[in-house]
């Protein structure tokens, strides 16, 4: 997909179709972060407090479990 910036004011928008962004679920208050490798810009959906504690959650349980045979496998 190809697409033009359109002018804002005195800044540049870019307009992300329906499609994407239901698929993406984001809505008109969801905070985005912007990043780049260099050569792209890398849009996404911040990740909230209950997702970075999901996250701790999810690699707590995966060390529980296999704890022994990744340091194992690091070795």
């Amino acid at each position: 997909m190809t697409k033009t910036l359109t002018k804002h004011g005195n800044s540049l928008a870019l307009v992300i179709d329906k499609p994407i962004l239901e698929l993406l679920n984001i809505t008109a208050d969801t905070k985005i972060e912007i990043s780049t490798d260099g050569h792209a810009l890398i849009l996404q959906p911040a990740r909230t407090d209950d997702h970075k504690r999901a996250l701790k959650n999810a690699l707590e349980d995966v060390n529980a479990t296999y704890g022994r045979a990744l340091k194992r496998l690091a070795e």
